[in-house]
């Protein structure tokens, strides 16, 4: 019998552990050895043959295990055998741990007990937890029932005592009672290292309420019920916990250890008085509740020494949480005043809250223990008091001596200047080599302006010689489409359709094997047929330039050069280079569209003279651009605005998420104009998501002379866009650098990307509006008329708006901050009996600080009224200080 033989058909047969067993028990030594010298080979074709998954060997994992154990000679080779990765977890991980240790058991104990630590010290955590994972962390059966056999005591190792804890876990969620904890046989090791371990703090009272609640117990309730008995010690139940709070006190991790401090219930004696408040300062926040309530419990009970008293109050203060300041500011005033000297101390830092009930609260007790204060403490309340409001100061310094108020510093206004700014343009690709190491086999983000210069080039190129082109491409086009025999698209959707950079490949597949292109290209046209366009006009322009590039390369035919190539980075083409284009082509007709992007691409002004040579063109091209530049180019189109809430809602791959309507409807001028422009320059509201496009860096480039075009096309892609966060907010710096009118639109999509949930993509709505602000392009009131409907109907946070805004005055647009809000307020103060909107105070405070750099004198409508309200809320003072600031008396 050929043993190797054997094991292996039994192994890709998938027999059963009960035969394995019996085959392996019955091989004698040789066979063994000899298994073991096939059997990594064996496994390395296995994971590389064709037809064979990783996967087939997982399914096969325990077999592996088993014949590997038995047949491998050294400790350390079973222990790399059983942990590799297509090993290390089985399906059965409790029957093949018995099986496993049934099959070492007739190896010396010396070996067993070397299996036994490299095993535990080998264990790694598993990243899944709870009822996701109820065989707990992977190979710690095995490891374990080897430590028990054997009687070693485990090494340390974080995952085996994690391991321990969610397979007592396991074992009492399936019905087990408290005696598979009471006698495991590794409580007395396990129970100290609890404290230190990562990963226990979640197995230690998963489900704690459901088990509660259904009479089942925990693990942290198995061990307090243990201490109860004396079979745990409680001192070193509660030592440990105290131990997790020092050590991890910042971490959520701590909450578990928590719950098993509640259990124990500590009596007063037990509680680490000095511990606890080394905890408040800095613990996470159910910690420093615990510290807080244990720490009154004795200071009740028995008081607290001046000094740790003093010291426990501080740490209230400081934290900035209100609830801690607050249960600071309730001890203090319950407190007697021989501990003044403490108590003063944590006032002086609620001071500094910009909260004013908090800061008037403390006002109040300061000036109650004003007698009691040392002079120490009456220098130190004094110093204190230097940043407070006037009439607070005048009365820290009634009773505690002259405070001088300090000089508020002037806010460190920077600049403005640009600090976005778009790259130059890469020269032309002139050779057939240079071309070819542009297209790459794989997936390239190549941007517009890129896909632009080698589309020119492709074209010119193969104008100039074909057969060097098509040469030249001739290995990229087997990599990239041999595996499809060369024939056509394995799949057609929408990213073979629309996806600029796959429709260049199409243009060199075009050069290159025309007829397959072809049939590419009925498969798209089948597509479009089945499918109908949801995207925009705007990707409907790309899409089909690139297809009559392709339709011409199809047939046969060339051109000497392309029309819209752009020679700037926002897009734009100049005039003179389009005319030097145009006599290139002669009496060739250009590409319809080609030519209608150059006519968009053209920038607003040009040099008469320029337009003389214009009119010098023969061409029946030549005369329409000529007719076009004395009809004074694209006029702007009629634009109307509107921002509303909209009942519909996003559904999909998210919850429901409510979409406004942010629009700006274009009529197109009174103009004869070919119909694919045209068709640009009409917009009404759309469906929710018919303005979506996941192609908006290609936007810009198109209108770049007419930025308000663009930016109602962007403005209705960002409503369904930005509650999801799918919104590329990036387009607006591009956007923004191009030429044409600046209005509502624009302003409303900048202000709309204020309301992003990701800082970064927020961060250039403002590069944005720095840019506009350096060229003296933003108007103030289209900014604040976008900002105060758009919070209106909840669309933009003002926690997220006044950042941004805080930034653009102090880069320097200082003027330009204080006329959006100016502009925003009257929408966004509250009315009479009406709450404030939250984070008005923070709006308001920015208002103050660039009014102030602006020097502005403005009458808000409504402010006042705020301001004259009664108490001393944040909203009230800050509205008092705006109103000081601007008033125009």
């Amino acid at each position: 019998m050929n043993a190797w033989e054997e094991v292996r058909k039994r192994i890709e047969a998938g027999a059963g552990s009960t035969e394995l067993l019996a085959l392996i028990t019955g091989l004698s030594d040789s066979d063994r050895r000899s298994i073991a010298a096939h059997l990594p080979k064996y496994l390395t074709e296995r994971l590389r043959g064709e037809g064979r998954s990783r996967w087939d060997v997982v399914d096969q994992a325990h077999a592996f295990r088993i014949v590997g154990t038995a047949c491998l000679l050294g400790a350390a080779q079973v222990a790399a055998w059983l942990n590799r990765r297509e090993f290390r977890e089985p399906r059965e991980p409790q029957k093949d741990a018995e099986n496993i240790l049934c099959v070492v058991r007739d190896r010396k104990p010396e070996w067993r007990r070397d299996l036994a630590h490299r095993l535990v010290t080998s264990l790694r955590p598993s990243t899944r937890r709870g009822w996701r994972n109820p065989d707990g962390e992977p190979g710690w059966e095995l490891a374990a029932g080897l430590v028990i056999e054997t009687g070693t005591e485990p090494p340390e190792n974080d995952a085996f005592v994690a391991g321990w804890v969610w397979d007592l876990h396991r074992k009492l969620w399936m019905g087990a009672e408290i005696d598979v904890v009471r006698h495991h046989p590794l409580l007395d090791v396990m129970v100290p290292r609890l404290f230190h371990a990562e990963g226990v703090a979640i197995a230690l009272t998963h489900d704690w309420q459901w088990n509660t609640g259904h009479g089942r117990p925990t693990v942290a309730g198995a061990l307090v019920d243990l201490a109860a008995e004396g079979r745990v010690s409680r001192q070193r139940l509660l030592d440990g916990c105290v131990t997790r709070f020092l050590t991890s006190g910042q971490s959520r991790d701590v909450e578990p250890f928590l719950i098993l401090w509640n259990q124990l219930q500590p009596t007063l004696d037990e509680l680490p008085t000095v511990d606890l408040v080394r905890m408040l300062p800095v613990a996470a926040s159910p910690l420093a509740q615990l510290a807080t309530d244990e720490l009154r419990r004795i200071d009740d009970a028995t008081g607290l020494d001046e000094e740790l008293y003093g010291e426990a109050v501080g740490a209230l203060a400081f934290r900035p949480e209100k609830k801690y300041v607050t249960a600071a500011l309730r001890w203090i005033d319950r407190s007697a005043p021989n501990r003044a000297e403490g108590s003063l101390a944590a006032l002086g830092q609620i001071f500094s809250q910009e909260a004013p009930a908090l800061r008037n609260r403390a006002v109040r007790l300061a000036l109650k223990l004003a007698p009691h204060a040392s002079p120490e403490a009456a220098s130190l309340i004094r110093e204190a008091a230097t940043t407070l409001p006037a009439d607070l100061v005048n009365q820290i310094a009634d009773a505690f001596g002259e405070v001088v108020p300090a000089r508020p510093e002037p806010a460190a206004v920077g600049t403005l200047k640009l600090t976005v700014s778009l790259p130059d343009l890469p020269p032309p690709i002139v050779s057939v080599t240079e071309l070819a190491s542009k297209m790459s086999p794989g997936w390239v983000s190549y941007g517009p302006m890129e896909i632009e210069r080698i589309l020119a080039a492709l074209v010119e190129l193969t104008h100039r010689d074909r057969t060097a082109v098509a040469d030249g491409l001739q290995p990229w086009w087997e990599e990239r489409w041999g595996r499809w025999n060369h024939t056509s698209y394995p799949y057609v959707d929408t990213h073979v359709v629309y996806n600029p950079y796959s429709l260049l490949c199409h243009c060199a597949r075009a050069v290159v094997a025309p007829t397959e292109s072809v049939r590419c290209s009925q498969q798209i046209a089948e597509y479009l047929d089945k499918e109908p366009p949801y995207r925009t006009v705007l990707d409907w322009l790309v899409r089909d330039r690139l297809r009559e590039v392709i339709a011409l390369l199809e047939s046969g035919r060339t051109i000497p050069v392309l029309l819209a190539t752009p020679t700037a980075s926002t897009g734009h083409v100049d005039l003179d280079t389009l005319i030097s284009r145009l006599e290139r082509l002669g009496d060739v007709e250009p590409l319809p569209l080609d030519f209608c992007q150059a006519l968009l691409r053209l920038p607003r002004s040009f040099d008469p003279e320029i337009l003389a040579r214009a009119e010098k063109l023969t061409s029946a091209a030549g005369r329409r651009l000529a007719a076009w530049l004395r009809d004074g180019g694209l006029a702007d189109p009629a634009m109307t605005y509107g921002i509303a809430a909209r009942t519909r809602s996003l559904g999909g791959y998210q919850n429901y998420v409510p979409v406004p309507a942010l629009h700006a409807s274009m009529t197109p001028p009174a103009q004869d104009l070919p119909k694919v422009i045209r068709d640009l320059c009409v917009q009404t509201p759309q469906e929710w998501w018919r303005g979506w496009s996941e192609q908006m860096e290609w936007w810009p480039a198109i209108m770049p002379s007419h930025r308000e075009v663009i930016a109602a096309r962007v403005l209705e892609c960002f409503a369904p866009g930005i509650p999801v966060n799918r919104a590329e907010v990036g387009v607006l710096t591009t956007l923004v650098q191009g030429e044409g009118p600046v209005g509502r639109a624009t302003a409303s999509a900048i202000m709309a990307a204020l309301g992003h949930k990701q800082p970064a993509q927020r961060a250039c709505a403002v590069d944005a509006m720095k840019i506009l602000a350096v060229h003296g392009e933003i108007i103030p009131a289209d900014f604040g008329w976008a900002l105060g409907e758009l919070v209106g109907i909840d669309f933009v946070k003002l926690n997220r708006v006044t950042p941004a805004l805080e930034e653009l005055a102090l880069s320097g647009g200082h003027h330009e901050a204080w006329g959006i809000l100016a502009h925003a307020l009257p929408a966004l103060l509250p009315g009479t009996g009406t709450r404030p909107l939250t984070g008005l105070a923070d709006l308001l405070a920015v208002a103050a600080n660039a009014a102030t750099l602006a020097g502005a004198r403005a009458d808000i409508p409504g402010l006042a009224e705020l301001a004259a309200r009664k108490g001393s809320s944040r909203v009230v003072e800050e509205a008092r200080r705006l109103l000081q600031t601007t008033n125009v008396k």
